[in-house]
């Protein structure tokens, strides 16, 4: 990787981590020798391999599984979104690259407020619901910048899958079944994605030629081909037409961010490199890692490690509501990661008993959609790239622009519509998270790397306000020691705060551990269906093993291959 990605913090953390390789007798390799992909959809997996087959490194990939995803999960990504990039070069620099949605310049406090009244339909459904998509430029960005093949050789997996078309899978018929009324009310997008006004049948194909035309501008224009020129044109025109508020200048201005990742020093030479603001998840997840180092969540029995985790979630998440885009509110980060605090926090959790929300201080939270989608690649020299890709709910505002083929977010509810009231999923925002022209809305995507001396792990799922509670089950799986089919496997469980109620899914606790639990203190309440859908890996730093692994409650897979 060239600029923006810094290297270790320091010559002391350096030193440690070659004595702590010393003191075990053991000596680390350069390079994995192998690659390994992740990723939520079968197709977008051999995208990754095929560009890496071609001489491409994992950022080429990178390009090549998110192009891919964009055509085949049009219910979790797309050209119409954008995303978050953690990207680890070969020589252990980090960095991460900031694809979020920016609110249009017309974007206002009251945008969705109607006779008084905000109505939260217009910041879900429909053109006035999107925000400026960021994973176009990003795309770009990465190949530029990172990538050693020109974007067209990593592009074109994703324009043959959007020409050719793909099957239909059971995950696409759940997602257009959620959200079916909003899709039937846009011509385009009825038209492209369902059959005949109904979710189309398993093993019906689906074909979006102008989105392989588009991908195809953006592959021979690179930036400018979606940007500006007569498809930015297009773009604007569609969405005005259809009530939305983006200019040319919206898209001319549009750019990504690049910022310095979350690291956090663990306990056993551990580093946590993890996602920074606009994200609160990366905040979440270190607080919640920092907080259990005080606490004896190895030797406890399921209830009580059920009891320690959840506590800590409980206070991590009041925290967020503190966040919001630093290029517009200033983000107490330090002082929410300060040791002193965190060990405050932890000692302040009841050894055997919930602690209420109500008796902690106020903050306000959110819930943004769930339905994003997360890869991960390594490749042989050890570059590496853990990316979460969004258009928020199902079909983002089920919003397709004609002769376009690009299938708009609906990022906006995931801002503060109404500071008094409530977005999609019925809890209140936070001044930090306000409307703002140009603003990026807060997210929960938290794509993480844990590197060691001795290895480095990579996590991440979509799954809303409930990402951060399933990338730390994940990693507590992986510090325990547990195969890494389990991180994305393990049963899950969430607390936010608020609501001040255990969610999980079905088979998580027995009727026992129930009981246990609700003998404590604490509100279950068990979801319809399991959630989530998390892609890891790992490299052994020493035995030059490379692993990685996808979550069997969705279709994705992963990819191991050896180098040629």
């Amino acid at each position: 990787m060239r600029r923006h990605l810094r290297g270790l913090d320091s010559l002391r953390a350096l030193s440690g981590a070659l004595l702590l390789l010393l003191s075990l007798g053991l000596q680390a390799v350069e390079r994995p020798g192998s690659s390994a992909i992740a990723t939520a959809h079968p197709a977008a997996t051999v995208a990754g391999k095929e560009t890496l087959a071609l001489g491409g490194n994992a950022f080429d990939a990178a390009v090549a599984i998110s192009a891919a995803l964009a055509v085949v999960e049009p219910y979790g990504s797309g050209l119409g979104g954008g995303g978050f990039f953690l990207l680890r070069s070969a020589d252990a620099r980090y960095g991460f690259l900031d694809a979020r949605e920016r609110a249009p310049g017309a974007a206002h406090a009251d945008l969705y407020r109607r006779d008084g009244q905000v109505q939260p339909a217009l910041s879900r459904d429909g053109a006035l619901a999107a925000a400026i998509p960021g994973l176009p430029t990003a795309l770009v960005e990465l190949a530029e910048h990172h990538g050693k093949l020109p974007l067209r050789d990593s592009l074109a997996p994703a324009i043959r899958l959007a020409r050719e078309g793909f099957p239909v899978d059971r995950v696409y018929r759940d997602r257009a079944t959620m959200r079916l009324a909003a899709m039937r009310d846009d011509a385009e997008t009825a038209r492209l994605f369902l059959a005949d006004g109904t979710v189309p049948e398993e093993g019906a194909l689906i074909r979006q030629p102008e989105l392989a035309a588009t991908l195809l501008a953006l592959a021979q224009n690179g930036r400018d081909g979606f940007y500006t020129g007569p498809l930015a044109e297009r773009l604007v025109a569609g969405v005005k037409a259809a009530g939305g508020i983006w200019t040319l200048q919206d898209l001319a201005d549009y750019r990504t961010v690049n910022r310095q990742p979350i690291r956090v020093p663990l306990a056993e030479g551990r580093e946590l490199i993890s996602s920074p603001p606009p994200s609160a998840g990366g905040v979440a997840l270190a607080q919640s890692l920092l907080m259990l180092q005080h606490l004896p969540w190895r030797e406890a029995e399921p209830v009580q490690r059920t009891h320690l985790v959840v506590e800590t979630l409980r206070r991590a998440y009041r925290d967020r509501g503190l966040l919001g885009d630093p290029d517009f509110v200033e983000n107490p980060a330090a002082r929410l990661l300060n040791p002193d605090y965190l060990q405050r926090l932890s000692r302040s959790i009841d050894p055997y008993h919930a602690t209420p929300s109500s008796e902690l201080p106020p903050a306000g939270t959110w819930k943004e959609g769930d339905h994003t989608t997360h890869f991960t690649v390594l490749d042989a020299d050890g570059n590496a790239v853990s990316a979460t890709l969004s258009i928020n709910l199902p079909f983002g505002a089920a919003f397709t622009v004609p002769g376009t083929g690009v299938l708009l977010n609906d990022e906006m509810d995931d801002f503060a519509a109404d500071l008094a009231g409530a977005n999609a999923y019925g809890l209140t925002g936070s001044h930090a998270n306000a409307i703002a022209a140009g603003k990026r809305p807060l997210s929960s995507m938290s794509p993480t790397f844990i590197d060691s001396p001795g290895e480095l792990t990579s996590f991440g799922t979509p799954g809303g306000s409930r990402i951060p509670s399933m990338v730390l089950l994940s990693i507590l799986q992986y510090l325990d020691g547990q195969p890494i089919a389990s991180w994305p496997a393990v049963p899950r469980y969430h607390h936010q705060y608020l609501p001040d109620v255990i969610e999980h899914e079905p088979d998580t606790f027995s009727v026992k551990q129930v009981a246990e639990l609700q003998a404590r203190g604490y509100r279950l309440k068990k979801v319809e269906r399991q959630y989530g859908n998390g892609q890891v890996l790992r490299w052994n730093k020493v035995s030059g093993e490379v692993e990685a692994a996808s979550d069997p409650r969705g279709v994705g897979n992963s990819a191991v291959q050896a180098n040629r």
